[in-house]
């Protein structure tokens, strides 16, 4: 079940949002925002072509009035290149399965931004950093699985003088909840950007997309994106 915003009633806490413009990011991101928490934003320049992301996320923290921070990081691309995401290589095309999503796997991603989020939390005397992790990511991405981000709690509980607490409040639903979530909070998805290939129009067929418009048909509406 989808985690209910309504439960959690903080005094204006300060944490980190890991937000890449994504519809899982902006769900989580307007989540923690509506429970009362003051959101710190953290975008990544990591080299992706799909950067378009980043301006959606940019002008989505720009309406609800968030501190918004956009790192580049796209050096790193030296050390971690072979991703259909960072390299030129081909954006396969198909369903969200583990075959077609293999080459879009940017290696150790999430352990190198989720170490750099909880730096930043550190910094701003916070003890929360959210991230979108969800099931549909499980058997494809290593580190958006349960025991990858209870390992990454266990490190961050030791790795500073405070102990620092990764949340994934969908870890263990599907992005069709994400959405019905989201839609049960009234948020505009036109505002996200998910396709791998940063063109005018979403694809349509990639394996992201295809996870996206599977979610909407799931809650029976009408994706706003366009679509080429």
């Amino acid at each position: 079940m989808a985690y209910d915003y309504k439960e959690a009633k903080p005094m204006s806490q300060k944490v980190v949002v890991i937000f890449s413009g994504g519809m899982d990011s902006f769900t989580v991101l307007n989540l923690a925002h509506k429970q009362g928490f003051e959101v710190y934003a953290l975008s990544f320049d990591y080299g992706q072509r799909h950067k378009k992301e980043l301006t959606y996320a940019s002008q989505a923290c720009a309406e609800l009035n968030i501190h918004h921070k956009i790192v580049d990081i796209s050096a790193i691309n030296q050390l971690i290149g072979g991703s259909s995401l960072t390299s030129d290589i081909p954006v396969a095309e198909g369903g969200y399965e583990e075959e077609s999503m293999k080459t879009t796997v940017v290696p150790n991603r999430n352990m190198i931004l989720l170490s750099m989020a909880v730096g930043y939390a550190v910094s701003l005397d916070s003890t929360k950093v959210f991230y979108g992790a969800h099931s549909g990511d499980h058997a494809i991405y290593p580190d958006c699985r349960p025991e990858f981000v209870n390992k990454m709690n266990d490190v961050c509980a030791i790795a500073n003088y405070d102990a620092v607490e990764i949340v994934t409040p969908y870890l263990k639903v599907s992005k069709i909840d994400i959405l019905k979530a989201g839609l049960d909070m009234q948020l505009d998805y036109a505002k996200t950007w998910t396709c791998y290939n940063g063109r005018e129009k979403a694809c349509g067929k990639c394996g992201a997309c295809q996870e996206r418009l599977e979610a909407f048909e799931h809650n029976h509406v009408q994706d706003p994106l366009p679509y080429e």
